[in-house]
């Protein structure tokens, strides 16, 4: 297919199939060799892109970014964060002048990541740079090099304005700002468990790309960078079909109901964090694909009558910001979900309906009490979030059915979630748990306990809240519920953790919820001198 967005300032149009890689195109058609390829599914960075829409700037992995989700948009690569004159970026000069680089091949991605966060006023080093790996350095010169460029200012050149307008907010709150004030999709939407449907199969070439939607939707010309520093204005060829025959681009859940219903064979592909892996690790082919990042009605976050509702598409960098203050457990957990460059294309929806196992986000979800938002054509349904956990690898999901969003209530000040994983960031769970008990004058009123990695799903503890409700909230109740663990759960061994391991730490993790709201410092960055 074909599509038109900005690369290093310049519009450009590019043809290929639906699953080419960014990271393909920009190294066998441009001659871009700047970006690398290292790992090339979306865990060490080299491939590090910078994109800009009307939702914001965003650090991405293009390895694992196909083509499509790029339509309309602003995309910068290594040799473009320098000036058209040769001068350098506050974030090159400092790696410079701070020996960032040794043998140089992690460089390319650490600069373009270290450019978006500088650009976003990003100072958590440590947490946008969790992405980028580099194994000369020891990392040390190079988030000394972060922190001294962190005041310099974002040099002219690097502000891309996406056809269609600057950067917006990306949060609705209906009752205050609206949803209607909500930006298109035009980010990613997708996790590590991307697919918001699934299926493996369509088609064949296309026509032009789709013009670049507005702030309401509206088809715009808009400006982009000129490099100079100047916007320029920029004349985009007018909207595509929103099928080319190749791929699909729906602009809103109506439009992919009513496409995914005559086509239920076909593969809905949001962030691809883990698609993705399906065409560069897996070599599958997937001929009939709907991109989602367009419909934008599928990615707004709302608040409304004590619930919170996020749209499916809404990327888990979305997610974080929304439930920073609401649920500062879940947003800490989310900080470890893949790095910034995952989470800024990995959406809450495709978390859910891949249904992983170690999937982090339904043990915090099921916990929460959360309702899943399914829709086949115009019929809508919903469930429990537990509900649609049949068995491993299977879902309560109908042949062109999909995840449209999931609402979560509010108010659930005791909830706690816990990640037991190998590494601290960018990994995947051994073990991950969702605690939400309420204490009414020192007994257990309600257990919601939920784990993820000690079965074939996603499953709620039953033996244990049973175990819990109605009596003391004390630690000899604590000790009398871990024994049914064992009932609930027969965790199986792999190269994550052995099954005795998973039911030790999920004990352990009801011993650090109890500890923790009962006061006690749990986290060792509060008990470490």
């Amino acid at each position: 297919m074909q599509i038109e967005f900005l690369l290093n300032g310049e519009t450009v149009r590019a043809d290929g199939p639906a699953t080419r890689t960014l990271l393909d195109w920009l190294r066998e058609e441009r001659g871009l060799r700047g970006t690398k390829e290292g790992c090339n599914e979306g865990d060490c960075g080299a491939c590090t892109v910078m994109v800009t829409d009307t939702r914001g700037v965003h650090a991405l992995n293009a390895c694992i970014l196909f083509l499509p989700q790029l339509a309309g948009k602003a995309v910068r690569t290594v040799e473009g964060i320098a000036s058209p004159g040769g001068d350098l970026h506050p974030v090159q000069r400092a790696m410079v002048e701070h020996h960032g680089s040794q043998c140089g091949f992690c460089t390319p991605g650490f600069v373009v990541a270290m450019a978006a966060a500088h650009l976003n006023g990003d100072r958590d080093h440590d947490t946008a740079l969790a992405g980028n790996l580099c194994r000369c350095t020891g990392y040390a010169p190079i988030i000394r090099a972060a922190e001294a460029a962190a005041s310099e200012p974002v040099p002219d050149w690097l502000r891309d304005v996406p056809p269609g307008g600057a950067p917006t907010g990306t949060i609705g709150t209906a009752g205050a700002t609206g949803a209607g004030d909500m930006p298109p999709a035009e980010g990613w939407a997708g996790t590590r468990d991307d697919a918001v449907g699934t299926a493996d199969t369509s088609a064949t070439a296309g026509g032009p790309s789709p013009a670049f939607k507005g702030e309401r939707g509206e088809t715009t010309g808009g400006a982009v960078s000129s490099g100079t520093g100047v916007a320029a204005p920029v004349a985009l060829p007018p909207a595509m079909p929103e099928t080319d025959g190749e791929a699909f681009l729906p602009e809103s859940a109506d439009a992919l109901a009513a496409w995914y219903l005559a086509n239920p064979d076909a593969t809905l592909i949001a962030g691809a964090t883990d698609v993705g892996l399906w065409v560069t690790k897996g070599l599958r082919d997937l001929p009939k694909v709907a991109f989602l990042n367009r419909a934008r009605d599928m990615a707004r976050i709302e608040v409304a009558g004590g619930r919170i509702r996020f749209g499916a598409a809404a990327t888990m960098s979305e997610v974080l910001r929304a439930v920073e203050e609401p649920f500062p457990s879940w947003a800490a957990l989310i900080r470890r979900y893949g790095s910034a460059q995952v989470r800024n294309a990995a959406t809450i929806g495709g978390n859910i309906a891949n249904g992983s196992p170690i999937g982090d986000n339904p043990p915090a979800l099921i916990a929460l009490g959360a309702t899943l938002h399914l829709r086949r054509g115009a019929d809508r349904r919903e469930m429990p979030i537990e509900a649609f956990f049949l068995d491993y690898g299977k879902q309560d999901r109908q042949p062109g059915e999909f995840v449209e969003a999931v609402t979560v209530p509010l108010g659930a000040s005791a909830f706690r979630v816990y990640k037991l994983s190998k590494r601290f960031d960018q990994d995947i769970s051994a073990v991950c748990g969702g605690f939400n008990v309420t204490v009414q004058n020192g007994t257990v009123a309600t257990a919601r306990i939920a784990f993820g990695g000690m079965a074939g799903v996603p499953q709620r503890a039953t033996a244990v809240e049973a175990a819990l409700t109605g009596r003391p909230w004390t630690s000899e109740t604590i000790a009398a519920a871990m024994p049914a663990l064992v009932t609930d759960f027969s965790p199986l061994s792999d190269m994550r953790a052995s099954a005795a391991y998973r039911l030790e730490g999920a004990g352990g993790m009801l011993m650090r919820y109890f500890a923790e709201l009962s006061g006690a410092a749990t986290d060792i960055r509060e008990v470490a001198p």
